[in-house]
C-alpha cells in the first residue's frame, strides 16, 4: 500500500504546523515528508511517516531547491 497524499491535507510539521510535502531522498530514493519553512525530512517508515523532530534530518540549501 502506498503512502496516499491526501494525507498531506491534514498532517501538519510537529515543530511548526506548517503543510508538508511528498519528496524523494536524492541519494536513497525513499519517500519523506519535508517542511519547506523548517528544511526538515522526516523519514517514512513503510507508509507511515515519522514526524518526531529529533528523527528529522536538516535539508542542505541544494536539496532545498528541489523541492517542489
Amino acid at each position: 500500500m502506498a503512502f496516499d497524499k491526501l494525507l498531506l491535507q491534514v498532517l501538519a510539521c510537529p515543530v511548526c504546523k506548517g503543510a508538508l510535502v511528498a519528496h524523494t531522498h536524492p541519494d536513497t530514493l525513499e519517500q519523506e515528508l519535508v517542511c519547506k519553512f523548517d528544511r526538515l525530512a522526516f523519514p517514512m517508515l513503510g507508509d507511515a511517516p515519522i514526524l518526531i523532530e529529533h528523527k528529522a534530518r536538516t535539508l542542505l540549501l541544494a536539496e532545498y531547491e528541489q523541492v517542489k
